[in-house]
């Protein structure tokens, strides 16, 4: 239920490391799983998709910092050292900070075989980082064998921006995963400022959903456009649906089976218009979806709008004069039929000054909720 707040994907990035001579510590927060080439080498060793140290031979440790993509509350982690066997760090503990001061130095280009110069110490020195808060104390992990390599650790903090990695003392970490929640600074927004509601960035989360055999829901939260199928969501194909396909009197594909996905905002909001992008699923849109919106109180009230369209690999907007929703929703629940995919979910409104819901609404099951509006659509047809 909670986010990658590290990935490059949503824009993180290393901006210290001690030491990077075998891999670069970047590879730690590519969102692609790790994989390993036997027959892989560089000028400097053994070529790994992670981040591997040299093998250290003065005091101390080697550690990096880690600047999230999306800063707000850490839940847990999992330092995968996938094909780390033999090479793999020992230890490792997590300190945390938030710093709202923007930093002026990252890393940039490769740099596999570099360690850290004198003017990026000097830079980093002035964070202070060996201070900041411990969110995993040491800890040993295990080697990166398929039934050892995910290193899971739960933590609960407040809002972080930074995270400081230290591998005890070298050695090898093939992927760190930050999950948690996006939190921004709500009361420093103007209030008629339009936002997407549902954005990874703003602290929207997938809470659950039926299927996700090639791509998770939560991908339709994320960034910019989908760079391909991968970066949307896909379910398998349905095993229910008919032998033969039927259309009843509207066009609409008459199939028993459908895949959903439920989402919480970061902050509840009155919508504004809504995008449905089905870009790159071209043989595999959904024949119709309807979406479901709910504030989770006792009272129920349900408006039900005239069908739309959808077109393969083409972005849908539906603009406020066809929603018709004019009271404030936290959640949001995309129903498509029979299966397929969907690149992104955009839910465009105004934010509502008071309290955004609190992390425990994570776990308010969805049938609870109050249904305030349910929308169809449906594909376009030659």
């Amino acid at each position: 239920m909670c986010n990658d707040l590290a990935s490059d994907a949503v824009g993180g990035k290393i901006i210290f490391a001690t030491d990077e001579w075998f891999a670069p510590a970047a590879n730690l927060l590519k969102r692609e799983q790790p994989q390993f080439i036997a027959s892989a080498f560089t000028e400097f060793g053994k070529w790994m998709d992670g981040w591997e140290t040299r093998r250290k031979r003065t005091p101390g440790h080697d550690w990096c910092i880690v600047q999230l993509g999306v800063p707000g509350l850490v839940f847990g982690f999992d330092v995968d050292t996938s094909f780390f066997t033999g090479n793999y760090a020992p230890h490792v503990s997590i300190q945390a900070a938030c710093l709202e001061t923007p930093l002026d130095f990252c890393l940039e280009g490769d740099r596999t075989g570099m360690a850290a110069s004198d003017s990026e110490w000097a830079a980093v020195e002035k964070l202070n980082s060996h201070a900041w808060l411990e969110l995993v104390p040491v800890s040993p992990l295990q080697p990166g064998y398929s039934d050892s390599c995910h290193n899971y650790f739960r933590v609960h903090s407040a809002r972080v921006t930074h995270l400081r990695i230290n591998m005890f003392p070298d050695g090898g970490i093939a992927r760190l995963r930050v999950y948690g929640v996006g939190e921004r600074d709500w009361l420093s927004e103007a209030a008629q400022q339009e936002v997407d509601l549902v954005a990874l960035t703003n602290g929207g989360v997938c809470l659950g959903f039926s299927d996700a055999h090639f791509g998770h829901p939560r991908n339709m939260i994320g960034l910019g456009v989908a760079s391909s199928m991968a970066d949307g969501w896909e379910t398998a194909r349905r095993l229910d649906r008919p032998h033969k396909l039927q259309l009843d009197q509207e066009g609409v594909l008459q199939v028993s089976g459908s895949e959903w996905a439920v989402f919480r905002f970061g902050h509840k909001g009155v919508i504004s218009h809504i995008e449905i992008d089905t870009r790159h699923f071209k043989g595999n849109a959904p024949d119709s979806c309807i979406l479901e919106a709910c504030l989770l109180t006792p009272e129920e009230e349900a408006q039900f709008l005239p069908t739309r369209r959808l077109r393969p690999h083409y972005s849908h907007v539906f603009l406020e004069a066809e929603l018709r929703p004019h009271d404030a929703v936290s959640h949001i629940r995309l129903v498509i039929a029979p299966d397929g995919g969907v690149s992104r979910l955009r839910v465009w409104g105004n934010y509502m000054l008071s309290s955004p819901p609190s992390a425990n609404a994570l776990r308010c099951p969805v049938y609870r909720s109050r249904l305030l509006f349910s929308i169809m659509f449906f594909q376009y047809h030659g």
